[in-house]
């Protein structure tokens, strides 16, 4: 079984050139297993709450939605 975990050195090591090249492989969606899509979503969803300044052009790929809890 393959494990989604991101490590704090995954979110450390990141640049704006390893985060554009993230985007990419999100935004192509060409996976060879939906495993790897979400490994790449895990990593994008952590960089954008650990170093916003990374993913704020890259946010609409997370597809947060607004909810109401009532």
């Amino acid at each position: 079984m393959t494990t989604l975990h991101v490590s704090p050195e995954d979110i450390s090591a990141m640049t704006q050139e390893s985060m554009a090249e993230l985007a990419k492989r999100l935004e192509q969606d060409a996976y060879d297993n939906a495993f790897a899509g979400l490994q790449d979503w895990h990593l994008l969803r952590a960089i954008a709450f650990q170093r916003p300044e990374l993913a704020e052009g890259y946010t609409h790929l997370l597809d947060f939605e607004p909810f109401d809890e009532e």
